[in-house]
């Protein structure tokens, strides 16, 4: 019952933004030629046909329908629509993504923080609430987390954050600590800085597994291809700058990796795409 309810909830929103799109375009739905969507969890083929059938249900017969993985997007938004080189994500989750110039594809993390994502927001976050736990409990050692943690959450105990964790566990929620994390960094905490430093190493390692994988760095590991970086994780344009962070840890492992920040949103990469799809 609540899986029934789930999908049709997200056929309904689906719809309704479609609906809003076209009214701002001034087109309707006879005018459009593809569609092309990227989302979040469409990682097996089942996944897609299925969003497809809810799309191709809204509109005429002519109107093809592509359906990717948002990673799939956030690079051609990177690569102004040519699905060649790797992204990377790092919001409230991360992944990296790739393809070869035979069209080849391959993935590291995105499973989520339970398999492991400790380069995203949540994982970050996570890792500070864990170590404000540890310092109160006389586990770890002292940080400045505790106090700037509880400030923002206007808390006045560690002993509180367990109720306030487990009240709304959602990954959004925990991710938007994220900015105290880099803070504290900054101001010279130790264990912020060590939060950070492993989940900058974490994300260069998703990179590096995709790109070993699909060989764009050539034989001799110095071939030229692009690194789309992605989220708000990545383009905090703090002090301390976990992005530029990541560059440099990618560009150890690959001289040629060009890293890229996208100019466009991804949206206008599933445009490019659609175009792509259209025209091959």
């Amino acid at each position: 019952m609540c899986i029934v309810y789930a999908e049709t909830a997200a056929r309904d929103s689906l719809e309704q933004v479609i609906s809003e799109a076209l009214v701002q375009s001034g087109f309707d739905k006879s005018d459009v030629r593809g569609v092309c969507l990227g989302v979040s969890g469409v990682n097996h083929p089942s996944d897609q046909e299925k969003i497809e059938n809810w799309i191709r249900d809204m509109f005429p017969s002519h109107v093809k329908v592509y359906v990717q993985n948002d990673a799939i997007v956030a690079l051609a938004s990177g690569t102004m629509g040519k699905l060649h080189g790797c992204v990377l994500i790092a919001g409230t989750g991360c992944i990296a993504y790739g393809f070869d110039e035979d069209g080849k594809e391959a993935r590291a993390s995105g499973g989520g923080p339970i398999l492991g994502d400790w380069g995203s927001g949540y994982g970050i976050a996570a890792q500070a609430l864990t170590a404000v736990i540890r310092a109160h409990d006389g586990r770890g050692p002292q940080t400045m987390l505790t106090s700037t943690i509880l400030k923002a959450l206007g808390l006045s105990s560690p002993d509180e954050l367990i109720g306030w964790t487990y009240a709304d566990p959602s990954w959004a929620r925990i991710a938007a600590l994220v900015p105290q994390v880099v803070s504290c960094a900054e101001a010279g905490d130790e264990i912020s800085d060590k939060i950070l430093v492993d989940a900058a190493e974490d994300l260069a390692l998703s990179v590096k597994a995709v790109v070993q994988r699909l060989g764009l760095c050539g034989k001799d590991g110095t071939a030229s291809f692009p690194v789309v970086m992605v989220g708000g994780v990545l383009n905090a344009n703090q002090k301390w700058d976990i992005g530029k962070e990541v560059s440099k840890r990618i560009n150890r492992y690959f001289p040629g990796a060009q890293t890229i920040i996208p100019k466009v949103e991804p949206a206008v990469g599933a445009a490019l795409l659609a175009m792509n799809f259209l025209s091959s």
